[in-house]
C-alpha cells in the first residue's frame, strides 16, 4: 500500500456522496495502473508507442463522468481516463495498442487516434485542431434535434495555437452550440513551453474574444473539475451555449516516452508530482474515512487482475494477416446506388439552375440534410444557387458560416458523426485551401481508419474563363483524386449535374462536387423536373468515331465538341468523364482499343494533372493498340492570370485544335 500523507489540494465534498467519491477515484486509479504497466510494456518491446496522461487522471474523468453516456466526447492523446470511465472493454485498448484486430482500427492506426459509436467518442488526429470544428459539427445536429445534449472536446495549450481552434470557437459562439471546450493546459506541446505559445495570461481569457462564458479549473482537483463540469454541462442542456474550461495541470512524462523530460526543470517535475491528482484524492479520502485500506486493496487488486487477465486474451489473438482486397474495400463506406429515374416532363436550364434545382430536391428528400457555406442563406450564394432556400427550410438547416472554411467542412463531419448529411459550399474552390487539412486527413480517412462514415458533399465553384485572377479560377480537381476516400464530381452538362448532385448526398462518403462557374449561365438542356440520380463511375460517350479518342470533363467537353464541330474530318470518340473518382477505366480503355489513338484534355496545368494518370494508364494497358503516342492537352504551367488575353493564352483550350490535328495526322 502506498504511504498516506496530508493532501495539498483542497477538497470541498460539497454535496457528493460516498459512493460517488470512491467512483471518481476508481476511475482515477484504473488508467493510472494501466499506464504503469504500459510502460513496463513499451520498455519490453511489447507496445510501440505510448503517450502518458500520468498525472492528468482528474481531467480525464471527472469530464467524462460529468457528461452522460450518450453524449459524444472528442479527446486527445493523454486521456485513457476518458475511455476507460466509458468502460470499453481492455481487451479491445490493449488489441487496439498491439495492432490486433479486436482493436478499433484493424491494425491501421495507432494509440487513441479512433473513434467509437458504441461508445460515444471519437478520436483525435495527429493535427489537432480539426477535432474541435468535428464538435461543432456534433454540438449543431444536437441543437438541430433539440435533444437537450452537450458535446466535450479536448485540446492541449499547444493547439490553441492552431487556427482550427479559433474557428472552431467563432463558429461555436456565432451558432451556440452546445460544446465545452477543454483545455488541458500541461505546461508544454512537446518541448516547447507556455511561454513560447502564448502571451495572454491565461488561455481561458481567450474565450472572451469569441463571447464564450470561460473558467479556469484546478485540473489536478478531481472534486472541482467533476462537479464544474457537471453543473455546466446540465445549464448548457438547459440553454445551448458554447463554454470554454482551461484545466491547470502539468504532464510530467515526456511528450512520448522516446522524448524524454531533459527539457523540464527537476524541480518543476517535483512540484507538480505532489500535486498528483490520486495520491493526494487517496489522502483526502482517508482522511475522512470515505475510503480504506481494505477497499483500496481490493480496487488496485481487482484492476491489475482486469489488466492482466485482458493482456493475456490481446496477446492470444492471432495477428492480423494482410489482405489486399479487405484494405482497399475498406477506403470507401459500401454505397448500395439507387437508380432514380427521370421523369419524362423535362424544362429547359442553365447549369447554375440544374444544380439549385438539384440541391432543393435532395433538401426536401433528406430532412437531416443542412447545408452551410459563406452568404448562402438569405442572400442565396454568390451566384444565387440557394437563393429562397431560407424561405423553404429555414435558417437551422441553410446556414450561413463564418469565413473558417477549415472549420465548416470539420463541422461537415461532426454533422456526419451524428447520423447527419451535409453540404458545404466553399464560395470558389480555390478557398478550399483554407480547409484542406480535414478534407485530406479526416474526411478522407474516417472510414478507412474505424469505419466513420463522413457523409459530407464540398461544392466547388471553380474553373478560368470569367477573367477572375489566380484566386478564383483555379480548377484544382488533382488535389483530391489523389487522396484515397475522396470522390470527386465534375459534371458539364445541366442534366449530369443535377443527377449526380443528388447521387453524391445519398452517398455515405466523401465527394468534392465540381461545378464550372463559366457553364454557369452559358450551357442549357432540357433537364427532367422531377428527383432523379445518375451513377458515378460512368462516363458519358458524347460523340462517335474511329480515328481518335478524346478524354475529357468540365469546360474541355465543350472545348472539345465545338473544335470537332469545326473539323468534320476528324472522326472522334468524345468521352466526358462526369467522374474522376471514381473513374469509368472500362469505357476509356473500350475506345482506345478501338480508335488506336488518345488525346486527353484538362483545364489544370500539365504537371501532376489527372491527364498524366490517364495517360499512363492508357500506356499500361493498351500499349499494342497505340498508333501514336498518347496525347496530353493542358493549361499552361503558371497561375491563372486576370486580363483576357493573358488568360485566353493561358488555358489549353487554345492549344486543343493544333494537339488534336497534329495527332490525327501522326
Amino acid at each position: 500500500m502506498p504511504t498516506i500523507t496530508k493532501s495539498i489540494i483542497d477538497y470541498d465534498k460539497r454535496n457528493l456522496n460516498n459512493k460517488t467519491l470512491l467512483k471518481l477515484y476508481y476511475n482515477m486509479l484504473r488508467p493510472r495502473l494501466i499506464e504503469e504497466k504500459m510502460l513496463i510494456l513499451l520498455r519490453q518491446g511489447k507496445i510501440s508507442k505510448w503517450f502518458s496522461g500520468i498525472g492528468q487522471e482528474a481531467i480525464s474523468v471527472g469530464v467524462t463522468m460529468a457528461l452522460k453516456p450518450s453524449e459524444y466526447i472528442l479527446p486527445m492523446h493523454r486521456n485513457l481516463g476518458v475511455f476507460t470511465t466509458r468502460e470499453i472493454p481492455l481487451h479491445r485498448l490493449f488489441c487496439q495498442w498491439q495492432g490486433k484486430s479486436s482493436g478499433f482500427t484493424k491494425g491501421r492506426d495507432r494509440s487513441f487516434h479512433f473513434g467509437t459509436q458504441e461508445y460515444n467518442i471519437v478520436g483525435m488526429i495527429s493535427h489537432l485542431g480539426p477535432q474541435l470544428g468535428v464538435a461543432d459539427g456534433i454540438a449543431l445536429a444536437n441543437l438541430l434535434k433539440k435533444n437537450g445534449q452537450v458535446t466535450a472536446v479536448f485540446t492541449g495549450e499547444g493547439g490553441t495555437s492552431e487556427g482550427d481552434f479559433h474557428e472552431a470557437l467563432n463558429v461555436a459562439s456565432v451558432w451556440q452550440l452546445p460544446v465545452i471546450f477543454c483545455i488541458e493546459n500541461n505546461g508544454y506541446g512537446l518541448s516547447t513551453p507556455t511561454s513560447e505559445q502564448y502571451k495572454c495570461k491565461h488561455l481561458a481569457d481567450r474565450g472572451k474574444g469569441y463571447g464564450i462564458e470561460s473558467f479556469i479549473l484546478d485540473g489536478n482537483n478531481i472534486i472541482e473539475t467533476y462537479s464544474k463540469v457537471k453543473k455546466l454541462a446540465e445549464s448548457i442542456r438547459k440553454r445551448p451555449r458554447p463554454i470554454l474550461i482551461e484545466f491547470k495541470t502539468f504532464r510530467r512524462r515526456g511528450h512520448e516516452e522516446a522524448s524524454g523530460t531533459k527539457y523540464v526543470p527537476k524541480a518543476l517535475i517535483e512540484e507538480w508530482e505532489a500535486k498528483d491528482p490520486i495520491e493526494n484524492f487517496r489522502s483526502y479520502l482517508y482522511s475522512k474515512k470515505i475510503l480504506s485500506a481494505e477497499i483500496d486493496e481490493k480496487y488496485i487488486t481487482e484492476i491489475k487482475a482486469e489488466i492482466d487477465s485482458s493482456l493475456t486474451s490481446a496477446y492470444a489473438e492471432e495477428a492480423i494477416v494482410p489482405d489486399e482486397a479487405i484494405e482497399l474495400n475498406d477506403v470507401y463506406r459500401s454505397f448500395n446506388y439507387q437508380d432514380i429515374k427521370p421523369n419524362s416532363k423535362t424544362k429547359e436550364l442553365r447549369l447554375v439552375d440544374a444544380i439549385s434545382e438539384g440541391l432543393k430536391q435532395a433538401m426536401e428528400k433528406h430532412e437531416d440534410l443542412v447545408i452551410m457555406g459563406q452568404d448562402i442563406a438569405e442572400y442565396g450564394g454568390v451566384f444565387k444557387i440557394t437563393e429562397g432556400f431560407v424561405e423553404q427550410f429555414g435558417k437551422g438547416r441553410v446556414r450561413n458560416t463564418p469565413i473558417c472554411e477549415s472549420a465548416i467542412i470539420e463541422a461537415g463531419m461532426g454533422l456526419s458523426i451524428a447520423g447527419m448529411k451535409a453540404v458545404v459550399e466553399m464560395q470558389f474552390a480555390d478557398f478550399v485551401s483554407s480547409g484542406f487539412n480535414p478534407i485530406v486527413n479526416y474526411l478522407a480517412k474516417s472510414h478507412y481508419r474505424w469505419e466513420q462514415q463522413a457523409d459530407v458533399v464540398v461544392r466547388m465553384p471553380c474553373g478560368a474563363g470569367v477573367a477572375a485572377g489566380p484566386f478564383h479560377s483555379q480548377t484544382n480537381e488533382a488535389w483530391f483524386t489523389k487522396t484515397p476516400g475522396l470522390k470527386v464530381v465534375y459534371p458539364a452538362f445541366p442534366y449530369d449535374a443535377k443527377g449526380l448532385l443528388a447521387t453524391a448526398i445519398n452517398d455515405p462518403n466523401p465527394v468534392l462536387f465540381f461545378e464550372h462557374k463559366a457553364l454557369y449561365r452559358s450551357v442549357r438542356q432540357d433537364v427532367p423536373t422531377d428527383y432523379y440520380t445518375l451513377p458515378f463511375g460512368k462516363a458519358a460517350l458524347l460523340n462517335v468515331g474511329d480515328a481518335i479518342t478524346v478524354i475529357t470533363y468540365g469546360a474541355g467537353v465543350h472545348w472539345a465538341l465545338k473544335t470537332l464541330e469545326n473539323n468534320s474530318d476528324i472522326s472522334a470518340d468524345v468521352i466526358d468523364l462526369r467522374t474522376l473518382q471514381p473513374m469509368d477505366k472500362d469505357t476509356i480503355l473500350s475506345s482506345v482499343k478501338k480508335t488506336g489513338k488518345a488525346i486527353i484534355l484538362q483545364e489544370d496545368s500539365m504537371f501532376g494533372g489527372i491527364a498524366s494518370d490517364i495517360s499512363a494508364m492508357i500506356m499500361e494497358d493498351c500499349f499494342e493498340y497505340l498508333d501514336a503516342p498518347v496525347k496530353r492537352v493542358a493549361s499552361m504551367e503558371t497561375p491563372i492570370p486576370f486580363i483576357g488575353q493573358l488568360e485566353n493564352q493561358y488555358l489549353a483550350k487554345s492549344k486543343f485544335e493544333s494537339a488534336l490535328r497534329e495527332l490525327f495526322n501522326y
